[in-house]
């Protein structure tokens, strides 16, 4: 069911909506001024009562990752923000740190209260300048306000901020990557364990979460955990509240919305997206970033054995609800919520082999499997678009993703080889008629 809200974007596009005066004005670090005032394990329950899944992709409970920090430490505990945002298709915290600072500044000092941490490292993205100018000026605005620094609304817990400029690679995006190259080391994952609540940035006790999933918590504690986790309308499941979704690609309007969690690929699409430029077929949307496996429009739902799935079964994939444990009940992801539709007038073959290419080139080179996995696959589709491709050579392509996953330090592989998989499942039949064709497309038309 679409539900619109606005907790996040109600300055959106206005005049100085992402400066301070505007941001109080419609009741900004009030929620700060709240969790300040409780107990550090009454924050961490609050946030745990609001199911806020992990925005950056992972899904994973955002009040469940505070409560595994120590409690006792000698050492100092940091906060870090993955504002990274190197997956393709996704833009939906750029908007965030431009649009509305402010709300992942109060969020930062809730969570540095909430896990013991007095400072944070907002991680951000070389090539997003104005995201950064913009956060470091909320952090001044902040800081001359008396929300920020050595006692924020009084209370005697400092709390610092500091934007720091990553160096550009996707890799980074993965959490403790970022910590590599927060400390000034090459980005490539951490074995683990430890995990970063046992040793994060500079070996100390470290929780990373995404933009979005920091910049949520004022309106928690706005409205209450269990009030934002109603908001959604997926009854049964634990992925409440409300998020951004992102549309992009093929679509009339494409952009970034608020709505409650629950929203459909259908409404996202036609609702808020205006629907397929010149009005044409769908042949595949991708549910959030290019990690995510590609799904044709006439798949049918099929989750047998668990009733929340029930009200699904049987349906179109663009009518089930965009939340974390949906699509991971088909075998999918829902990664960043930020959709890319593709048209007939996209060529699957071609849109496949872009996105492997982008997955050779981010690789790290860290894990071999990895590594050489996806140069191996990007070679076959350069032979395949080329028209030099073989039949035996389209079988590999399977094996060698199926070789990659679960086979690497981190995320990454799967996150190259889900998709690398889902196109050869569900576009055969078109990268068999390039092998067959000498390069040419269903219609004909050189490609090359």
């Amino acid at each position: 069911m679409l539900k619109r809200t606005d907790y996040l974007t109600k300055n959106y596009g206005k005049p100085d909506g992402w400066k301070l005066a505007a941001y109080e004005a419609a009741g900004g670090y009030r929620s700060a001024r709240k969790a300040l005032g409780m107990s550090k394990d009454a924050v961490i329950d609050e946030a745990k009562k609001a199911h806020v899944r992990g925005r950056g992709g992972a899904g994973f409970d955002c009040g469940v990752k505070w409560s595994f920090m120590p409690k006792e430490s000698t050492k100092p505990h940091y906060l870090v923000i993955n504002a990274d945002e190197g997956e393709p298709g996704t833009f939906k915290d750029r908007t965030i740190m431009e649009q509305n600072p402010h709300s992942l500044i109060e969020g930062c000092i809730i969570g540095c209260y909430a896990i013991g941490a007095h400072a944070c490292y907002i991680y951000v993205r070389d090539e997003l300048h104005l995201s950064k100018e913009r956060l470091w000026g909320a952090i001044a605005e902040a800081k001359a306000k008396g929300h920020l620094g050595a006692r924020p609304f009084g209370k005697d817990y400092a709390v610092e901020i500091y934007v720091h400029t990553g160096a550009g690679a996707y890799i980074c995006g993965e959490e403790t990557a970022l910590l590599n190259s927060l400390e000034g080391r090459r980005g490539e994952p951490r074995l683990k364990p430890p995990f970063p609540a046992q040793y994060g940035a500079f070996g100390c006790p470290s929780t990373v979460n995404n933009v979005e999933t920091i910049a949520i918590m004022p309106t928690v504690f706005e409205i209450g955990g269990d009030a934002f986790s109603k908001l959604s309308e997926l009854h049964g499941i634990n992925d409440g509240g409300c998020r951004l979704f992102g549309v992009s690609g093929h679509v009339k309007n494409p952009g970034i919305f608020e709505a409650a969690v629950g929203l459909t690929l259908r409404e996202l699409i036609f609702d808020l997206g205006g629907g397929v430029l010149d009005d044409r077929a769908i042949i595949g949307v991708i549910p959030g970033g290019s990690s995510c496996p590609i799904h044709k429009p006439d798949e049918i739902v099929d989750v047998a054995g668990d009733p929340r799935f029930e009200p699904y079964n049987g349906k179109s994939v663009l009518d089930l609800p965009l939340g974390v444990d949906t699509f991971r009940g088909i075998g999918s992801m829902l990664g960043t919520a930020c959709a890319i539709v593709l048209s007939d007038a996209a060529d699957p073959v071609l849109a496949y082999h872009n996105v492997m290419r982008f997955y050779r080139h981010e690789s790290c080179g860290q894990c071999t499997p990895c590594r050489e996995g996806m140069g191996w696959i990007e070679r076959i589709l350069d032979k395949i678009v080329a028209g030099t491709g073989t039949i035996e050579e389209l079988d590999q392509l399977s094996d060698i993703a199926n070789s990659v996953m679960g086979n690497t330090i981190c995320a990454f592989g799967e996150g190259a080889a889900q998709p690398a998989l889902a196109f050869v499942r569900r576009y055969r039949k078109e990268l068999e008629d390039y092998v067959h064709n000498g390069g040419k497309n269903q219609t004909g038309t050189l490609t090359t």
